[in-house]
């Protein structure tokens, strides 16, 4: 581990979770990203390769709420978007997938926003 990058080391975690995770039409997959200054988030099915929804915190619609937030309020922001798109699409139940990064911060700030929009995982 101590050759390996914090990149590296995310990609090989994230491999280790998807494994084991995988979105159908019934319960798609929401997927997280998080880069230094932005998050990210896509509702996919897997079986159709499909991305159904996304949301991210540089949407023109979201441009401006997020303005003069904290990251983490941002990522909360993102999360009762994607929520709400998924539940004009008609999609209420995901799995989740946090990417390989930890359950903790930004991530667990989307996933509750998620959660508060009524997405259920």
């Amino acid at each position: 581990m101590a050759n390996t990058n914090r990149a590296e080391a995310r990609l090989r975690r994230h491999k280790r979770v998807r494994k084991n995770l995988s979105g159908t039409a019934q319960r798609p997959r929401l997927a997280v990203f998080r880069s230094v200054t932005e998050i990210y988030a896509q509702i996919i099915d897997d079986a159709a390769g499909n991305t159904l929804v996304s949301a991210s915190s540089i949407d023109k619609e979201l441009r401006e709420k997020v303005k003069g937030l904290k990251k983490s309020e941002q990522a909360k922001l993102v999360g009762q978007t994607v929520a709400e798109r998924a539940k004009n699409k008609g999609i209420s139940a995901v799995v989740f997938d946090r990417g390989g990064f930890k359950y903790m911060g930004r991530v667990k700030a989307l996933a509750d926003g998620a959660r508060d929009g009524g997405l259920q995982f």
